[in-house]
């Protein structure tokens, strides 16, 4: 995990932070008046670009948020044993460890009542390059993730969109490994080794305060791709070219191997995770994923001040083939006919769009840091070859909403997955052919609710509330009828060292 070094004297962060907003509005030529020169941020905000969102949360578990503080500043004496850190850093070695702890309970609805326990820890380590060996304009970046005990979607819920961003299987494995070198004053630079595409594409800075994975990576691609895609927590190789010609503006696209896990043996199940069960498979010969986006960070709204958002546009094509869920490849039939072949019709390739606006919508008067942002964000695919061809999800979180509590963060959110046509389809065909009994699926809603309250700096606590509606778009029980809307409690606890 890639995050920023600061100062640990409050005065000289504050003045950097300064500089740094400063900076970034002389460079969007913004005649940006006293109260938005008083709009502290970060250098960047999660997946890289200007912070836009005011009310981006302190801790998350996308690994791409970069404002997360550090705990050390509280141990006093034995914040850095044996000098070892201080050390390391002189020479442009940095390490970061965040543990993240939570507990859920399925109180109603769903599969089945129950409670689970999950934890992720992450070890991630940065080499400034120039610094270690005199390779300018060059940095190392690994992670790896300990992963234990078990997932609240997959237990218990059913869900699309899984309850928890942490939810995967216990293991022990390797995540991202790549290297990056930077050109023209660090306006172009170039990734390749493994990477993830959710820790930089299709970002919405406003929404990384949530628990529910879909807000970290829209879920059609999720669900969609191969194997889920190169997302958490299986990443892949890839060629990353990200080129950012004013503080502004940006533009990436990267091509990653397509498959992380490949087709399934008939000794090792289904399951890509156990497939790939320490993220060092480094497959390279599967068909690729191409993804391009685009982002603008804007000063303000017409009419305001002070308010900056940012406003990204992407999409992306699969190579690979893609079965149709509702017909027949073979005999041209539907899939739930009985005398169909039961080989569904393939399609080339597969592509999608996605569009966001993230952006700051109050900011509390005097006080730097702390007011409201919000976001929405889309993405569809085409509907003959999809499970969802549809997803939306918005959100409005809160820095500063407690007087008193500058970097608690509220939130409030709420996810649609509609399903294709193609899987509404099939659902129909087999009540009107009678090989299905099941209801007609039709879409999946979650709203979810959080209030992350920081301790100390590097530790904060986050209750957390969501409601599953239509679980799995309406799945059915072993009874045939639809799964009941699910309610779901949690407590997280994130150390960031």
């Amino acid at each position: 995990m890639s995050v920023e070094r600061r100062p640990s004297r409050r005065g000289a962060a504050g003045r950097a932070r300064r500089r740094a907003v400063l900076a970034l509005a002389a460079c969007l030529g913004s005649g940006a008046s006293a109260a938005a020169q008083d709009f502290l941020l970060p250098l960047t905000g999660a997946g890289g670009d200007p912070q836009t969102a005011v009310a981006q949360s302190r801790t998350s578990d996308q690994v791409s948020v970069t404002n997360k503080g550090s705990i050390e500043s509280s141990l006093g004496p034995d914040s850095d044993p044996f000098g070892l850190r201080a050390y390391l850093a002189q020479r442009g070695i940095t390490y970061v460890l965040t543990y993240i702890g939570e507990g859920l309970a399925d109180v109603s609805g769903g599969l089945r009542r129950g409670a689970t326990y999950g934890g992720r820890l992450d070890t991630g380590l940065d080499i400034d390059l120039d610094r270690f060996m005199g390779w300018e304009g060059a940095r190392f970046h690994t992670d790896f993730f300990q992963i234990h005990g078990h997932g609240m979607s997959r237990a218990f819920v059913n869900n699309l969109t899984t309850v928890s961003g942490i939810e995967a299987l216990p293991s022990t494995r390797l995540f991202e490994l790549w290297v990056e070198q930077r050109f023209l004053g660090e306006k172009l630079s170039i990734k390749v080794g493994q990477v993830s595409a959710d820790t930089e594409f299709a970002i919405a800075q406003s929404g990384v305060v949530f628990l529910n994975a879909g807000f970290g990576w829209p879920n059609v691609g999720a669900v969609v791709l191969p194997n889920g895609g190169p997302i958490y927590p299986l990443a892949t190789p890839a060629i990353r070219v990200k080129y950012v010609p004013t503080d502004a503006l940006s533009f990436q696209a990267a091509l990653f191997n397509g498959d992380p896990a490949g087709t399934p043996k008939s000794d090792d199940g289904i399951d890509p995770q156990r497939r790939n069960r320490h993220g060092t498979d480094f497959r390279v010969n599967d068909p690729a994923l191409l993804i391009g986006e685009a982002a603008y960070a804007y000063p303000s709204l017409p009419g305001t001040t002070g308010l900056p958002g940012t406003a990204t546009l992407g999409a992306w094509h699969h190579f690979g083939r893609f079965d149709s869920p509702r017909l027949d490849r073979v005999q041209g039939r539907l899939l739930a006919d009985p005398e169909a072949s039961g080989i569904a019709r393939r399609f080339r390739g597969d592509s999608g769009v996605y569009a966001i606006v993230d952006q700051t919508i109050f900011n509390e008067p005097g006080a730097p840091g702390e007011g409201a942002s919000a976001f929405v964000r889309l993405s569809a695919v085409p509907g003959d070859r999809n499970l969802i061809d549809l997803y939306v999800d918005a959100g409005i979180a809160y820095k500063g909403l407690i007087p008193g509590r500058p970097n608690d963060t509220a939130g409030l959110g709420v996810i649609h997955s509609r399903l294709s046509p193609a899987a509404r389809g099939i659902d129909r065909d087999g009540i009107i052919l009678g090989t299905g009994t099941g209801p007609v699926r039709s879409s999946e809603t979650v709203i979810e609710a959080t209030y992350q309250a920081e301790i100390v700096p590097g530790f904060t606590l986050q209750p957390d509330l969501q409601y599953v509606m239509r679980p799995g778009g309406g799945l059915p029980d072993a009874n045939g009828r639809r799964i009941r809307n699910a309610t779901v409690i949690g407590l997280r606890a994130t150390v960031n060292y």
